[in-house]
């Protein structure tokens, strides 16, 4: 059964060189795909004893569903969101942590046609009733956790659509349980043809972005989105059929459904779930050494708390590919990884917004500092503020381009609610990301920064992740956060806000050194006039650096 789902949507899923995937892969997408009937369904007929989720917590909890495990669940739930009154286009809000009822409850939605926005743990009663009020939420399901859902009870008075409120692994007073919702289901539920079914260019997922200035902005998924994923997880992270994968996040970023539902379960991989209560890196290398994982993603962050730690006492060589995205990752970072594991760091780029964008696919070579090469389908290219494509060694925006002629499944169709700011990003021939990067005489990539972040001091323009990449090879930091702070000479500096490792106390001295090793290690003029030294950085919901906010802090306003 190898490559089955695959094959059904994918011509070819073989290649022999990056040109060849780049130039010829093609994803044909049908009028109507639902991932729930047609990837969870498809494989609970043909392989009903398949294994499709892992799941584990820090309590001690583990259980293993198969394909027809979750095509069963599903049906089930299904049935009890229909009698709840939830049906097509209807929008459904879940804030469901790493708990294995939201994969549940994610394809039960699918099947109703129904809209899901995954949300995070952090959202305050503030960010609930904007939420709810913005898309019309119909319903919440939250897991049972104090602050989130006195969060949510504190929203409902102010969020007259939602009508039903359902919650997992507990009982509160006025919530209806996860379990009682399935309470006597039938574990069959048809597809809904004519008005009710669904076609490719419904809306499936909406997700609200981080928000660093201004409301967080709806982005829109329809139901071909899962097929975009493809790409992500079989030829970036390069999951294995019947090989458990895990990407750490939780479910309400998306990066959960770049790696922790759609392409993975597409190519008939195991997703393996832990529903950690907090990070610790001890604890994660133990269950990636115990579980013995074949394919591995986490943000850069991660991998650099995990080198605090002693990574050579794990047992890490089941991992056959390592990955990371969400945020730049050091050169530094994956050198230091390379040497204690024997594995590279496969890095990948994108947004909310679509699917891995740009990687080290298996073809291409990880080079430290490069997010990689072009993923096929999207024609991404280096545009300057004309739309022309700028030449290798040269910073342009990062951008989607062709999209008057072909529309690329996996990248979202716009804003909810927002025809006007739908036009501005996705109604022309191509798709602005405001990413900024260069490209080397190789077509390898290299991450610059926002365009908003990138700082103008003395006429130069600098490129924060350069800054940040020769700081962390230092080993006194282990994250930083470059940006510009004013001053009365040159209008703007270069200032590193710096998180010291463990046995580093800040001092006049250590500031000097950080300051000589980036003059070393990069060009001297972007050296840190300014060293801070934190306890944190400011972070969005989805854990991205608010760099904007500290450059108002220090009193720079974009």
């Amino acid at each position: 059964m190898a490559d089955y789902i695959l094959k059904k949507y994918c011509p070819r899923v073989e290649f022999d060189s990056y040109e060849d995937f780049r130039d010829n892969f093609r994803i044909d997408v049908p009028e109507a795909f639902n991932f729930g009937f047609d990837v969870v369904d498809e494989w609970a007929r043909v392989e009903p004893g398949k294994r499709a989720l892992v799941w584990c917590d820090d309590a001690g909890e583990e259980r293993t569903f198969t394909f027809d495990d979750i095509a069963r669940l599903s049906n089930q739930a299904a049935n009890g969101f229909a009698a709840l009154g939830i049906g097509k286009g209807d929008v459904v809000m879940c804030i469901l942590r790493r708990r294995w009822e939201y994969w549940v409850t994610a394809v039960a939605l699918c099947k109703l046609g129904a809209t899901i926005i995954p949300a995070s743990l952090q959202l305050t009663k503030k960010d609930v009733a904007y939420r709810a009020n913005s898309a019309d939420v119909k319903a919440i399901v939250c897991v049972d956790d104090d602050y989130v859902c006195s969060q949510v009870e504190a929203a409902l008075p102010e969020s007259p659509t939602v009508k039903q409120k359902v919650l997992v692994a507990g009982e509160r007073p006025g919530w209806l349980g996860f379990d009682e919702l399935l309470a006597g289901q039938p574990d069959a539920f048809e597809r809904p043809t004519g008005d009710a079914g669904v076609t490719s260019q419904d809306i499936m997922l909406m997700y609200f972005t981080s928000g660093t200035t201004g409301n967080p902005k709806a982005v829109l998924h329809n139901f071909a989105h899962p097929l975009g994923h493809i790409i992500t997880a079989k030829y970036w992270q390069q999951v294995q059929e019947g090989k458990l994968h895990m990407s750490v996040t939780d479910s309400g970023w998306a990066k959960f459904g770049w790696g922790k539902i759609y392409g993975q379960w597409i190519a008939g991989a195991v997703i393996f779930a832990y529903d950690m209560d907090k990070f610790v890196p001890t604890k994660l290398l133990q269950k990636i050494q115990d579980h013995q994982l074949t394919t591995f993603c986490a943000p850069p962050t991660m991998y650099r708390f995990m080198l605090q730690e002693d990574v050579a006492a794990y047992d890490l060589s089941s991992v056959g590919n390592f990955a990371t995205a969400g945020e730049p990752l050091n050169a530094e970072v994956t050198l230091a990884w390379e040497r204690l594991t024997g594995k590279k760091i496969r890095e990948g780029f994108g947004q909310t917004e679509g699917p891995v964008l740009l990687a080290t696919f298996p073809w291409v070579e990880p080079r430290p500092g490069s997010m990689g090469k072009p993923s096929p389908l999207l024609n991404v290219r280096l545009l300057d503020d004309d739309g022309a494509e700028v030449p290798d060694g040269e910073e342009g925006a990062i951008c989607v381009t062709g999209l008057e002629q072909a529309y690329p499944p996996g990248l979202f169709v716009g804003y909810y609610a927002d025809p006007e700011r739908t036009a501005e990003a996705v109604g022309g021939s191509y798709y602005n990301l405001h990413d900024m990067a260069w490209r080397d005489s190789d077509g390898y990539c290299f991450f610059v920064g926002r365009n908003d972040d990138v700082i103008k001091c003395s006429g130069y323009r600098i490129g924060p992740f350069e800054v940040e990449s020769a700081l962390v090879e230092h080993p006194a930091v282990v994250e930083c956060a470059v940006t510009a702070a004013p001053d009365p000479i040159r209008g703007k500096v270069v200032k590193a806000s710096v998180i010291l490792a463990r046995g580093y106390e800040p001092s006049d001295a250590l500031v000097k050194e950080l300051q000589d090793h980036v003059k070393k290690t990069t060009a001297p003029y972007k050296y840190p006039r300014i060293v801070e030294f934190v306890d944190e950085l400011p972070k969005t919901i989805g854990g991205k650096i608010k760099r904007k906010q500290i450059r108002q802090t220090d009193g720079i306003h974009d």
